[in-house]
């Protein structure tokens, strides 16, 4: 029987104890140790194995004061790689207390509930260190605080400074210094910054971190991962001595996301290795440093699927995970020249880009450099190629894969449908019914100038096109026999009554713009030929309109005909 996928299981203990399938991460750690960084920040895009990584670093350096418990903890890395590496590594094991902290939760509407919410996180981690109230080292004083906290009734202050306080009451404890770990530091930034409160969670984190990172002598080493790098200026006021690992770095570029030979390794255990060129079709693509990575939350799901159904299709499934919204408004946004660069990229060239690894979500949209930046540190821009000019680091950003690709694409077609049902295309229908084609191209030629375009599905998206904009009349009903595959016309357009009009268009899509007149004229001829009237007509309808549409890019050409 097959190891069963660790499909939303990222506690490092339950993977192993389990017998989920696991890809051996654990040199992650040797490298911590071997680069000796203090405060270590890792920054990769949501659903690339983060918070797996930390709960593996948790249990091996936590040392829970319970000798059994520890015993347990060593048993769970038997046969991984760091168990390979040595003494001096495998002696590090259950040498540290441990303060574990998430903040991948705060996701509220309002600041009173983030904020409630980091300190749910905070009390919950004093929690899981309440023995501390039983030692003698601890003064009244330093309990009734600590239960303060727990109790979730301590004062803002307290809470701000409450990671220094913990770690200090470790110390005084048990001696040792403490290893603490932050998982999504960035993501109550972000719900702030799309929520409207974003300088009072600055101010919150701020304090938080700096009391904790930067002169904490009860700090073994932190290791904090996000999904971007956010300014020092912001919340990192102070902090020198942080070690900053984006996905630009080389080091450690291993360890988040599956590289290829462990892609093949997994698709070769479940037997589904034939399936090899869909899944590097749509969820390779990315590179961290000189890594070539693929996203490993999608693997482990198309392997899912594969492992129930050999034939199985792939799908977005990034997309179902991870907030899009700032791909929504990137496209809502845009002015000429980024729908420009948008299209560019759909069509699959690369953008150059100067980098700027510090940003603000207040600044993200001051310039379209600051956006391209965001979206590449976050995933939905991978670096096809790196140089040095003037100073600074410039890239040649591109869209990673096709399941990205496609998250584009929706999202533009969503856009485009909430767009035209704002609109009012009553001259549009009015030209339809009176046959004038030219009109009805003007029209249609002045939407396509003004939307986003992709043509790497281009019939897809111009019968998508048409499609919508016919949609919006309340006095005719829009049939789409595209997805039927049956041999009928592309689209039909009926009035419910059937002593009122139809009509019918077909679409075709040129290879040259030069083609535009030919390809109208034959789309038209196709109508007729292959009798598509014939269904109108023996449905009742007398009146039938004909309408051949060619389309190149941004250009259309329509031809109407009536027998």
């Amino acid at each position: 029987m097959k190891k069963p996928l660790p499909i939303g299981v990222d506690n490092f203990k339950k993977v192993i104890k389990e017998g989920y399938c696991y890809i051996d991460k654990t040199m992650l750690i040797k490298e911590l140790l071997d680069k000796k960084g203090e405060v270590n920040i890792f920054t990769r895009p949501r659903r690339f194995g983060k918070t797996l990584n930390l709960s593996m670093i948790r249990y091996f350096f936590e040392d829970t004061g319970n000798q059994a418990e520890n015993d347990d903890a060593r048993e769970l890395f038997r046969g991984l790689k760091i168990a390979e590496a040595g003494a001096a590594y495998t002696g590090q094991m259950a040498s540290y207390p441990v303060i574990n902290l998430t903040l991948k939760s705060s996701k509220q509407d309002t600041f009173s509930s983030a904020y409630y919410k980091m300190r749910e996180e905070i009390a919950s981690e004093f929690g899981r260190h309440r023995e501390l109230l039983e030692s003698s080292r601890l003064s009244d004083r330093e309990k009734r605080e600590f239960r303060k906290i727990v109790d979730k009734e301590a004062e803002y202050d307290e809470y701000s400074g409450s990671l220094k306080f913990l770690s200090k009451c470790i110390y005084q404890v048990t001696g040792k210094k403490t290893v603490i770990l932050i998982d999504e530091y960035d993501v109550p930034l972000e719900n702030a910054y799309l929520e409207g409160f974003y300088e009072k969670a600055v101010k919150f984190i701020r304090s938080l971190f700096e009391s904790t990172l930067k002169t904490n002598e009860y700090l073994q080493f932190a290791v904090i991962t996000g999904c971007m790098r956010i300014s020092k200026e912001s919340i990192f006021t102070g902090l020198n001595h942080l070690n900053i690992i984006s996905v630009l770095d080389r080091h450690y570029s291993e360890h988040f996301g599956f590289t290829e030979p462990e892609v093949l390794r997994m698709m070769k255990y479940y037997g589904v290795e034939s399936r090899f060129g869909d899944m590097k079709n749509w969820y390779d693509g990315y590179r961290f440093g000189e890594t070539e990575v693929y996203n490993p939350w999608s693997v482990i799901k198309f392997l899912y699927d594969l492992n129930g159904d050999i034939h199985a299709f792939p799908r977005p499934f990034w997309s179902n995970t991870s907030s899009n919204e700032i791909i929504k408004r990137l496209v809502e946004q845009a002015d000429g020249k980024m729908k420009g660069q948008i299209e560019s990229l759909l069509e699959g060239e690369p953008l150059d880009i100067q980098i700027h690894e510090e940003v603000t979500y207040d600044d993200m949209y001051s310039k379209g450099e600051n956006l391209w930046n965001f979206l590449y540190f976050t995933g939905y821009l991978t670096k096809a190629a790196e140089y040095f000019k003037d100073s600074s680091i410039h890239l040649l950003v591109r869209i990673p894969n096709t399941e990205i690709m496609t998250i584009y694409e929706n999202t533009i077609l969503d856009w485009f449908r909430s767009g035209i049902g704002k609109q009012n295309f009553r001259d549009l229908y009015l030209a339809m019914e009176e046959g004038n084609a030219e009109k009805i191209q003007r029209i249609l030629s002045e939407q396509l100038f003004s939307s986003i375009s992709f043509y790497d599905s281009a019939e897809n998206f111009y019968h998508g096109f048409l499609t919508g904009i016919l949609s919006q009349s309340d006095k005719y009903r829009v049939k789409s026999n595209r997805e039927s595959g049956n041999g009928r016309s592309d689209i039909m357009v009926k009035s419910p009554s059937l002593r009122g009009r139809a009509f019918i268009f077909e679409v075709k899509v040129s290879a040259h713009i030069d083609d535009l007149e030919a390809d109208a004229d034959k789309a038209l001829e196709q109508i007729y030929d292959k009798k598509y009237m014939e269904e109108l007509r023996g449905e009742g309808y007398r009146e039938i309109g004909c309408y051949g549409a060619a389309f190149y890019r941004k250009d259309c050409e329509i031809r109407f005909g009536k027998r």
